[in-house]
């Protein structure tokens, strides 16, 4: 699903992202629901950011990463945590591209997330290559799901990789 974000585009640099666990829902610009076998996803576009809501019976997860004030988590390059009986793993990179090649990239993520039912990416008013994509799917019993935040000024799209699923139980 893609959108227009009715609000003007304000997290300006990559550098400013931050990661958290565990955030209440926040206000959201645009929200998609999925049911991904038992497992309840909710992907929210916070501008140029974004919330994942899961819910599944192993407990619930909530991953943001936003221009949050005041926080001191900066956004990690890789994080692996246990959230109760799940195994939680995120990994974030910055990739700087020319202007030409960054419109391209944004030309080719936002059709891949627009046409995918489990897809939602917004655009900004008159910035179309600012924008956050998100596509979540279940595998092999893990939910995933990766997101995209263009910062074209910069010439940086931030993209993550997140992997919930059950933690696995050692043979004896």
């Amino acid at each position: 699903m893609l959108t227009t974000i009715k609000t003007a585009y304000t997290d300006t640099r990559a550098a400013d992202l931050a990661w958290a666990l565990g955030r209440e829902p926040l206000p959201a610009l645009a929200v998609l629901d999925l049911q991904l076998e038992e497992a309840t996803v909710q992907l929210r576009l916070l501008g140029a950011s974004h919330q994942v809501l899961l819910t599944e019976e192993h407990g619930s997860c909530s991953e943001t990463v936003a221009c949050m004030p005041g926080s001191s988590t900066p956004l990690p390059l890789g994080v692996a945590k246990r959230i109760g009986d799940w195994e939680y793993e995120f990994a974030a990179h910055v990739e700087t591209l020319s202007r030409g090649s960054f419109a391209g990239r944004a030309q080719e993520l936002l059709a891949l997330v627009a046409e995918h039912p489990y897809g939602l990416a917004g655009t900004f008013p008159g910035a179309p290559h600012a924008f956050t994509a998100m596509l979540a799917q279940r595998e092999s019993g893990q939910v995933r799901w990766r997101t995209w935040h263009a910062y074209p000024q910069e010439g940086r799209l931030v993209a993550t990789r997140t992997r919930v699923g059950v933690r696995a139980v050692a043979a004896l």
